[in-house]
């Protein structure tokens, strides 16, 4: 097995999940429901997964379509995801701006 390889992608995804939606969504249900470790096992299945598909689906979908399209594609769903995000989350911060 590749080390170097191995650390990079750990490295990268590691900081590129710290404060990202999944973790906040975590986080979120850990204080709703109180019980931690069927949160965690619940996520770490999904985020192994998850990195599965990418993992194995990745080189095949390289093959027939250029990095830079691919990298253009992620940079828009990520920024549609944002505003998502945001839209649903402006009208509760309001609310609770009125309340307070």
């Amino acid at each position: 097995m590749d080390l170097k390889l191995f650390l990079m992608a750990f490295g990268m995804l590691f900081l590129a999940e710290l404060g990202d939606k999944t973790q906040l969504a975590v986080f979120t249900l850990v204080t709703q429901y109180k019980k931690p470790l069927p949160i965690f096992l619940g996520a770490s299945l999904a985020l192994v997964l998850v990195t599965f598909i990418g993992a194995l689906f990745g080189e095949l979908v390289c093959r027939y379509i250029p990095q830079t399209y691919l990298k253009l594609a992620a940079g828009i769903l990520f920024v549609g995801i944002g505003i998502f995000v945001l839209i649903e989350a402006i009208p509760q911060v309001l609310h609770q701006l009125g309340q307070g």
